[in-house]
């Protein structure tokens, strides 16, 4: 029996290597796209073949227009709010005109695949309605991050309606889990890891009472796997094809520092920095259409996902 293919842009990234080892254990034929700039090879398991190449390049569209991929999950983009609000052209570069010459070459396939978008359920929906944030709720971002990400929405919902490409949005909360960079602006818990395990204060910007909707990586990987096959109807308004993919529960910074000194058994000192720029106040998002839809609902609790969070970057830092 042939296996399905599938492509997973950022495949050798965070989230996108998590993907391409959910899909390959559904026993998918699994090739990741990613220019490396951010994602590193250790990630990409055994078996899932890697192209080096930017989505914005010709040969991304290449490989995309004539590899005859059944599925095509695209996490590759600009992921730091902070990066998007200090050079907005480099984040909509890469996160609008990316998406767009992958979306373009997909609906010029022989047998044009299901694309899987991976968009933000926090920085979409803005400040100006009271969360939990359903997917219908009105959107008004903060940040340029949060506005590249929906201008690629609504092109992915054109490509659906005019061309009749099989999309599909993923609207992730705040992910988290190992092989998270540490060392990047994105990634709070990555970065309180790491800042427990060399001994060093963890820095809270603000006051610290923002909210963040905290999701395990292992969910959100599950998540891709089960859009890969789920029955959706097509339907042309951009909000019936996308998904919110979180828990529903907020945490706030200063609670999220005390429940990670927890898991790690340790604790260090809190310094307070200025609020930055550009950042969401409050986010939880409402996952009840996944789990009616998708079929999906979280399964990690945050305190067990930041224990095993907080023992990989262990075990990474005594390799």
């Amino acid at each position: 029996m042939t296996k399905r293919r599938a492509l997973v842009t950022g495949g050798a990234g965070f989230i996108g290597s998590h993907v391409a080892d959910a899909l390959a254990s559904a026993e998918y034929d699994v090739t990741a796209l990613d220019d490396l700039s951010t994602g590193k090879r250790r990630n990409v398991a055994p078996g899932v073949r890697l192209e080096e190449l930017d989505i914005r390049s010709p040969e991304a569209a290449h490989l995309v227009q004539t590899g005859g991929f059944d599925l095509i999950c695209h996490l590759a983009a600009q992921i730091d709010v902070r990066k998007s609000v200090a050079d907005p052209i480099a984040d909509a570069d890469r996160n609008i005109l990316g998406t767009l010459n992958l979306l373009e070459a997909a609906r010029q396939a022989p047998k044009p695949p299901r694309f899987i978008f991976s968009s933000t359920g926090g920085a979409i929906y803005g400040d100006f309605a009271e969360p939990p944030s359903a997917e219908t709720e009105p959107k008004d971002p903060e940040s340029p991050y949060g506005i590249a990400k929906l201008a690629a929405e609504y092109y992915v919902a054109y490509y659906g309606r005019v061309h009749k490409l099989d999309v599909v949005a993923l609207r992730y909360a705040n992910v988290y889990g190992p092989r998270q960079d540490p060392h990047g602006e994105a990634g709070v818990v990555a970065m309180f890891c790491q800042r427990l395990i060399d001994g060093t204060p963890v820095t809270v910007f603000g006051d610290g009472r923002q909210t963040r909707d905290y999701v395990f990586v292992g969910d959100v990987a599950r998540a891709n796997a089960l859009a890969a096959s789920a029955a959706i109807p097509r339907a042309g308004r951009l909000d019936v094809r996308a998904f919110n993919v979180g828990t529903g529960v907020p945490t706030s910074v200063l609670d999220l520092a005390e429940a990670l000194m927890r898991a790690a058994g340790k604790t260090c000192p809190v310094e307070y920095a200025p609020a930055r720029p550009g950042e969401q106040q409050r986010s939880f998002i409402d996952v009840s259409k996944s789990a009616s839809v998708l079929g999906w609902t979280p399964s990690v609790a945050l305190d067990t996902g930041l224990k095993h969070t907080y023992d990989w970057f262990r075990a990474i830092a005594g390799s």
